[in-house]
C-alpha cells in the first residue's frame, strides 16, 4: 500500500483499560483531521472490527474526554482475532470502510496482535502504549502507568493507618502482569518496607531478609507490596510469615481493579496527547509497523517486535534504594 494513499483512520483501544487512554484517542482523532485524515472509531478493539462496531469520528466526538478514566470506545480481549479468519474479517471490514490504516492503543498482546495483523495484509499500523504495566520497551513510561501509581500509593497510604494502629503486617497486592515496576516504585513512593517482584526471582529469600531485618529492629507494623502471580501472589506470602512466624498478625489486601480506574494524572494526560499527535506524524513520515514511545523526553519510533519484548528490565539501583529507605 502506498503511504501517499493514506486517506482515512481507524482508531481502536484493545487489552486491559488504562486511564489516559482517553487522551489518547482525543489526541489521534484531532491530529488526524487537523492533517486531512478521516478518522474512523472502532469498537470493543479487534472484537469491533470484526463485527464491524465501526462509526466516523468528527472533532465533537472527542471533546470532553480527556479527564476521564476508562476508554470511550470500550475494549475487549479477542480470542477471535487470534485466528487467521477473525484476522481476515477485520481486514474486508476495514476495506469494506475504506480504512486505510490503524492506530492501536493497548499493552503487549494488542500490539503482537497489530503486527501480525500488519505482516498478513499490508496494512500500516502505528501501536500507542496504553498499558499501567509499564512493561513495554522503548518508552520511558507508558500510558496509564503514573495514574496507576498515584491510586496505589493512596490505597497505601491509609492501609498503613489501620497497620500502624493495629501493628500489623500488610501484604498489599499490586498489578502489573509480569513486571515488577508498579510495585517496586509504588514501595518507594508509599514508604513500603519491601517489594516483591517478579524480577527479582529471589523472593523466597526477599522474604526472609524483611522479616529478618523487622524482627531486629522491632517496628511494630510493615507494609510489603507484592507483585500479583499466579503462583505466589500476597496470599503465598502472608501464608507462609502465619506459617513460619506466628508471632506476627498478617493481613492481605489486593487491590484489584480499583487501580486501572480514576481520572488520569497530569502526566499521563500530556504523555497520551503527545504519543497520539506522534501516531499522526509517524504516518505524515511513511512510519508503519512502529510502536509511538517516548525516550528522554523524545517522540521516538519502536518497532513493534523490540516493544513487545518482554524484558524491560528494572534499575537494579530502585532495588537498591528501596532497601536502603526502608531500614
Amino acid at each position: 500500500m502506498n503511504m501517499g494513499k493514506i486517506k482515512c483512520i481507524g482508531i481502536l483501544t484493545s487489552g486491559g483499560d488504562a486511564p489516559g487512554m482517553n487522551a489518547a484517542i482525543r489526541a489521534v482523532t484531532r491530529a488526524g483531521i487537523a492533517n486531512g485524515f478521516r478518522i474512523m472509531a472502532i469498537y470493543r478493539g479487534y472484537e469491533g472490527l470484526i463485527n464491524d462496531e465501526i462509526k466516523e469520528f468528527t472533532t465533537e466526538n472527542v471533546s470532553n474526554i480527556i479527564q476521564r478514566g476508562g476508554t470511550i470506545l470500550k475494549t475487549a480481549r479477542s480470542k477471535d482475532f487470534e485466528t487467521p479468519e477473525g484476522r481476515k474479517k477485520a481486514y474486508e471490514n476495514m476495506q469494506k470502510r475504506g480504512i486505510d490504516a490503524l492506530v492501536v492503543i493497548g499493552g503487549n498482546g494488542s500490539l503482537t496482535g497489530a503486527r501480525i495483523f500488519a505482516q498478513e495484509y499490508d496494512v500500516p499500523c502505528i501501536g500507542l502504549p496504553g498499558t499501567i504495566d509499564n512493561d513495554l520497551n522503548g518508552t520511558d513510561s507508558t500510558i496509564g502507568y503514573d495514574t496507576t501509581l498515584n491510586t496505589i500509593m493512596e490505597c497505601v497510604d491509609k492501609i498503613r493507618d489501620t497497620a500502624t494502629s493495629h501493628e500489623r503486617i500488610f501484604f498489599v497486592e499490586v498489578m502489573g502482569r509480569d513486571a515488577g515496576f508498579l510495585a517496586q516504585n509504588s514501595a518507594i513512593a508509599a514508604g513500603a518496607e519491601a517489594a516483591i517482584i517478579p524480577e527479582d526471582s529471589t523472593g523466597a529469600d526477599q522474604l526472609e531478609h524483611f522479616i529478618g531485618r523487622g524482627i531486629r529492629k522491632s517496628k511494630s507494623s510493615s507494609i510489603v507490596i507484592v507483585s500479583e502471580s499466579p503462583k505466589c501472589g500476597a496470599l503465598y506470602y502472608a501464608e507462609r510469615v502465619r506459617k513460619d512466624y506466628p508471632e506476627y498478625d498478617v493481613r492481605v489486601s489486593i487491590l484489584g481493579h480499583l487501580q486501572r480506574g480514576g481520572s488520569p494524572s497530569a502526566g499521563d494526560r500530556i504523555l497520551a496527547s503527545r504519543l497520539g499527535c506522534g501516531a499522526i506524524q509517524a504516518f505524515l513520515e511513511g512510519q508503519r509497523n512502529v510502536m509511538i514511545g517516548i525516550k528522554n523526553d523524545e517522540v521516538v519510533y519502536v518497532p513493534f517486535a523490540n516493544a513487545t519484548k518482554s524484558d524491560k528490565p528494572i534499575k537494579k539501583e530502585l532495588i537498591d534504594d528501596l532497601a536502603v529507605l526502608s531500614i
